[in-house]
């Protein structure tokens, strides 16, 4: 379980952190993150980091499918996550 919590908090840094880096790359006009690799991110365990990396650095947010679709993976996730804790106990 302790495994399990480590890989979340480190996949969700991450998902927070490459939500910095295009938001920075954007600016510059420099080779972005391909928002696939976003999602990817997210749908590995970081769609709170990458939730939360979207309000913060301010990016991403007037794309519906990031508006929404990032929120929604997160409850998705979170369901998931208490669904597999309570089978496992």
């Amino acid at each position: 379980m302790k495994l399990f919590m480590a890989y979340i908090i480190i996949v969700n840094i991450v998902g927070f952190v490459l939500m910095g880096v295009d938001k920075k790359r954007a600016i510059r006009g420099a080779w972005r993150i391909p928002e696939a690799t976003l999602f990817g991110v997210a749908l590995l365990g970081g769609a709170l980091g990458c939730t939360l990396g979207m309000r913060y650095f301010r990016h991403k947010t007037k794309h519906w499918y990031f508006k929404y679709g990032m929120p929604f993976i997160f409850v998705a996730e979170c369901v998931l996550f208490f669904w597999l804790y309570e089978l496992l106990q």
